[in-house]
């Protein structure tokens, strides 16, 4: 017996899937999504912003160079990394408020790898045919038509993938200027062989393994089923009013069969490959395809809609003895749901607020500890630190520096003249300076002594301060 075959194998080998077209609202949903989400994907790095005349005019960069992200107004710089934290955090609350509402509906309808597959089967099914006509060449054997269908498909695949990993790179750098350089091929082989790597695993994960990517190499089906609960919506059969199921017969209907004709349409259109009348599995994402076939098959033989469809078990019993279930509403607002959605909008809040109060400039201080203090030749302690200005606005700017502490010190800037300092826009700017103790002073005897650095933005009057020590030679 093959080790895939045997009940305690941890991998089957891949049955390959051939999902049908179908028409229905799910459907087009999915299409509207897909189209989106690929559009914002692709045209986002070619939008411009204007940030003055210093700063980049990509709209959302990830600037690895010089370690700062802009996204349209709104730039990130290393130190604020609480803001990505921030929106980790936000993704996955909500991906757990849609799970605990809807079951999967991040994995059948926004999934990176589920609108990819989509796309990669709507190019199979435009090139080879819908589900009959794949299922007839892949069974087929390898003659001219076979071949030419399955290069044209595979070149259409790479051209998507290529285009994946083209507009994965235009993220990290100007896209223009990028485009320009790939093309004339003077662009940096990192940039060629990161779209190398993207257009391959994008081409073997939406057109070669595909569910096997949902099943054995996604951690979510694991997770969600400590999200989903009796009131979650999902995709259900039912199957109390399915069963017994039976092909559909000309004349009187039997009074015993149920509404399920075993037209195998669910099956036939499931992009995971799957029987939703078997119940819940790990493999279903959700997609609600079968939805839209049923209904469909439904509207022709004259029965109600809905023996697929959206279901909190929680009703099963309800509808079971023939009742109505909750109002959808009641299910969706629910205590924990609710709890998801205040902690999401919490979260979001504060990084909203934790944005617009963030000050636009900073002042690190490093003193420097080889030597702590020197003793000058007139008995004078001085100390060394050295200061990091960040000016995060878009303008060259003018700034004070200044000490302030508890006995007299005085302060000098290395290689400048008095106590200003001029540092360009969005940039930082290394300043080393020396804090000085006349002789007979309390700080120069003492051990450590506290002092404050102010730094005044001469544009705006605005000020911040660090606060450090100063080492004498009581230490």
């Amino acid at each position: 017996m093959n080790s895939s075959e045997s009940p305690g194998a941890l991998y089957a080998a891949r049955e390959p899937v051939f999902p049908r077209r179908v028409k229905g609202a799910f459907r087009n949903l999915k299409w509207a999504i897909m189209i989106v989400a690929l559009g914002i994907y692709y045209v986002t790095p070619w939008i411009r912003w204007d940030r003055g005349p210093n700063l980049p005019d990509q709209a959302v960069l990830v600037d690895l160079a010089n370690r700062r992200f802009f996204f349209f107004m709104i730039e990130i710089w290393p130190d604020e990394f609480y803001f990505v934290a921030g929106l980790l955090i936000m993704a996955g609350l909500g991906l757990f408020l849609f799970t605990s509402a809807l079951g999967r509906v991040w994995c059948g309808y926004a999934c990176p790898q589920t609108v990819w597959t989509d796309l990669f089967i709507l190019v199979e099914r435009w090139i080879e045919g819908d589900r009959n006509a794949r299922v007839r060449l892949w069974h087929s054997r390898w003659d001219l038509r076979k071949t030419r269908l399955r290069l044209t498909k595979w070149v259409v695949w790479l051209l998507i993938g290529l285009a994946t990993g083209g507009a994965w790179v235009f993220y990290f750098t100007d896209a223009p200027a990028l485009a320009r350089d790939l093309l004339t091929g003077q662009a940096h082989p990192i940039a060629y062989i990161t779209m190398a790597v993207l257009t391959l695993t994008t081409f073997f994960f939406g057109g070669i393994a595909r569910e096997q990517i949902c099943i054995y190499a996604c951690p979510w089906p694991r997770i969600q089923a400590a999200m989903i609960d009796e009131d979650t919506l999902t995709v259900v059969y039912r199957e109390w009013r399915g069963e017994p199921r039976g092909k559909l017969k000309k004349g009187e209907p039997d009074p015993a069969q149920g509404d399920c004709i075993d037209c195998m349409a669910c099956v036939n259109v499931c992009p995971m490959g799957i029987d939703i009348r078997e119940g819940q599995q790990m493999e279903c994402i959700t997609c609600a395809l079968c939805i839209d076939a049923c209904d469909e098959v439904m509207d022709r033989i004259g029965k109600p809609r809905g023996l697929i469809g959206y279901m909190a078990l929680k009703d099963e019993a309800a509808e079971r003895a023939g009742g109505h279930p909750k109002n959808v509403w009641k299910h969706i607002f629910r205590p924990r749901t609710l709890l998801y959605t205040t902690l999401w909008a919490g979260v979001g809040i504060a990084m909203i607020v934790a944005l617009f109060v963030r000050s636009p400039i900073e002042l690190n201080i490093t003193p420097e500890r080889n030597p702590l203090f020197v003793t000058m030749s007139d008995g004078s302690i001085r100390d060394t630190y050295t200061l990091r200005i960040r000016n995060k606005q878009s303008e060259d700017r003018p700034f004070r520096i200044s000490i302030e502490a508890a006995t007299p010190l005085e302060l000098k800037l290395e290689g400048v003249e008095g106590n200003e300092v001029t540092v360009i826009a969005d940039a930082t700017r290394t300043q080393r300076v020396y804090v000085t103790a006349p002789p007979g002073s309390p700080a120069g005897d003492a051990n450590m002594t506290e002092i404050r650095f102010w730094l005044e933005d001469l544009t705006t009057n605005d000020r911040i301060h660090t606060d450090t020590v100063f080492t004498g030679k009581g230490h």
